[in-house]
């Protein structure tokens, strides 16, 4: 584990990290697999129209646009898992062609849209509620209502996240697997710092915001910069946001998810501790990091937590961590009461209004495979590196430790703000405010109010 002698020196490390990728970029933990989207070719192309007409008698044909969501086995590029689900569906329905593109996180979303624009867009998406359920709301997809069976809902078995998949009184995201996000901790640092006692390896690891900042304290006195704010381009927001929240009991909205509530009592409260915790050296003003860079940090052993982990991270820097000696070890966020309240990832599939009742009902036959065939549904699950919404499919990665424990978590999600209307402007808010408190621009009070109104007035603009 490297040592941060230096607040200033931290600086100028993060500094480098700009310069070094083009000026804080909106990245995401998937930084890495976007990389490798740009040289898939194990996949066939959709064309610029996505055009899914019959093909021959009795021959439907659909595209599939798929973020890179599934691990690719070895060096494989992305596409080629994908493309393997094809050929097990087509073998199983010959009647229909399933015509694949893969699109990365940094331009996808804009090929979305412009292609929705241009009435291009695919059959199917993989993606995930913030966006489904934005396309929704502007009348772009087929309802999927019919998929969510008395039988499904009561597998699933966890209302915040079935109700994740719906706008209005209907269902849009058919999902299949989920995870909590949390943070993470080196137990290197921690086991030199002697700060092992400010954390909790026990069931589901719950702990304080007071433990953690002891913690932080311990790491600071032996010599460890602690992690950063980042608050950078876009990506990854989800993970520091719910560390705010968390830390005195905050909330980004009120419980029926119809206005932002973030500059409450404990919001004020949690902003002002972390603006003391930078200028205390206890944290690293992240201004020039995004979420992608924060990760980078903590598994090169520069500091010694993140609060931006999921078991896809884990397993996508499993092979850094190993190589620079660090043993990460994954934790709920800090709250005042020791219970916290998480934001998840959802996994699903969604399926544009193309005007065609035929690729419609082909779409939702390929996506229903996909999730609930005896064989390949667990084993797509297993792909997405979390875990299945379906309580049926049972532990799928029985004896690994680590996965039970973000296993556990599930039954601490919060509700599932990000598809209110509005949301992708909010976004755009947020680590603005972020900097401009621990930048001191602006006091907390005034930084939260600002915030909240914008994020307020999102909501208006988006009806």
């Amino acid at each position: 584990m490297k040592k941060i002698v230096s607040l200033g020196l931290a600086a100028a490390m993060a500094a480098s990290v700009l310069t070094g990728c083009g000026g804080g970029s909106a990245q995401t933990a998937d930084t890495k697999a976007d990389a490798k989207t740009e040289e898939a070719k194990g996949s066939e192309a959709a064309s610029d129209k996505a055009e899914g007409t019959a093909t021959a008698e009795g021959m439907t044909e659909i595209t599939w646009w798929a973020f890179p969501t599934f691990t690719q086995d070895g060096d494989n590029p992305a596409g080629t898992y994908e493309q393997e689900i094809i050929d097990a569906f087509e073998a199983k329905n010959p009647d229909i062609k399933v015509k694949l593109e893969t699109i990365d996180f940094t331009s996808g979303p804009e090929k979305i849209t412009a292609a929705i624009e241009a009435g291009t867009v695919c059959d199917v998406l993989f993606d995930a509620p913030g966006r489904i359920i934005s396309y929704a709301q502007n009348g772009k997809l087929v309802a999927l209502d019919d998929m969510f069976t008395e039988e499904f809902v009561k597998d699933v078995d966890n209302e915040a996240l079935i109700n994740s998949c719906k706008s209005g009184d209907s269902y849009y995201m058919y999902p299949i697997s989920s995870a909590a996000f949390c943070m993470a901790v080196s137990k290197n640092a921690l086991e030199e710092a002697g700060a092992m006692d400010c954390i909790n390896l026990e069931g589901d690891r719950t702990w304080t915001t007071e433990q953690f900042e002891e913690m932080m304290k311990k790491l600071s006195e032996a010599g460890f910069m602690g992690g950063t704010v980042y608050c950078s381009g876009q990506g990854g927001d989800q993970g520091i946001r719910a560390f705010v929240t968390n830390l005195y009991d905050s909330s980004v909205t009120d419980p029926e998810i119809t206005t932002y509530t973030l500059n409450d009592e404990g919001g004020v409260k949690a902003m002002t501790k972390i603006k003391e915790w930078v200028d205390n050296g206890y944290m690293l003003n992240g201004s020039a990091y995004n979420g992608g860079e924060d990760v980078d940090q903590f598994v090169a052993g520069n500091t010694a937590f993140t609060t931006l982990w999921s078991p896809g991270l884990a397993s996508q820097r499993a092979e850094t961590l190993k190589e620079n000696g660090i043993e990460a070890i994954a934790l709920p966020f800090p709250s005042e009461d020791g219970t916290p309240a998480l934001e998840y990832l959802v996994n699903g599939f969604c399926v544009f209004d193309n005007g065609d009742e035929a690729r419609a009902e082909a779409s939702k036959k390929f996506i229903d495979f996909i999730c609930n065939d005896e064989e390949w549904g667990p084993k797509n699950v297993v792909k997405t590196s979390v875990f299945p919404v379906r309580q049926s499919m049972g532990d799928l990665y029985e004896g690994n430790e680590d996965m039970s424990f973000y296993a556990s978590l599930t039954k601490y999600y919060s509700p599932y703000y990000n598809t209110i209307p509005g949301f992708a402007e909010m976004r755009t808010y947020w680590f603005p405010m972020l900097q401009a408190v621990i930048n001191a621009d602006s006091e907390p009070k005034a930084a939260l109010d600002d915030f909240v109104a914008k994020a307020n007035q999102s909501i208006v603009n988006a009806q």
